[in-house]
């Protein structure tokens, strides 16, 4: 979305409503269900202007220990000075770019840092439940639905040997 930042820059409003929806970038195992719904605002205090924005975004994915379907709204915050190109150099910033969103041209384009923002804060794995006990590493029933049966005992390889040694003594007595 691009804001027309005149009249804040002309000091005849103080704060610019934000209120849009944008369609979130594709991400491997995720499916956005809905448009993510952006809301806020740009403020301007005494010449400090700031924006400050929350997108709502509807996903669906697998629970990474289950397998299940696990749908949810992520939410993400996203906060920034905005700054007329004019008033600061290249380096300031390149140095702060997470700090700063630029106007240029009486223009604030606010997509372009937000979906990354909301790329780089999106979790990798998702639970249905942070309880979730995941699968059976024998036979891959769910454990959420009870117990399997199979035998969770496990020897260890490095033992295995005495163990067989033990067998073998046992039967000559």
């Amino acid at each position: 979305m691009i804001l027309d930042m005149g009249p804040m820059l002309r000091g005849e409003v103080d704060t610019i409503p934000v209120d849009y929806m944008l369609r979130p970038e594709p991400l491997q195992g995720i499916e956005f269900t809905a448009d993510a719904h952006v809301v806020g605002k740009v403020t301007d205090t005494g010449g400090y202007m700031r924006l400050v924005l929350r997108a709502d975004m509807p996903y669906r994915t697998i629970c990474a220990r289950c397998l299940d379907q696990v749908d949810g709204v992520y939410t993400v915050s996203f906060e920034r000075t905005v700054a007329e190109e004019k008033s600061l150099t290249e380096e300031q910033i390149e140095d702060n770019v997470d700090e700063y969103i630029i106007v240029r041209d009486g223009q604030l384009d606010i997509d372009e840092q937000l979906v990354e923002e909301m790329i780089l804060s999106f979790p990798t794995k998702f639970l249905c439940d942070d309880d979730c006990p995941g699968l059976c590493p024998k036979c891959g029933k769910q454990l959420k639905h009870g117990k399997c049966g199979c035998n969770t005992k496990e020897i260890d390889p490095r033992l295995a040997v005495l163990a067989k040694l033990l067998e073998e003594s046992g039967d000559d007595e």
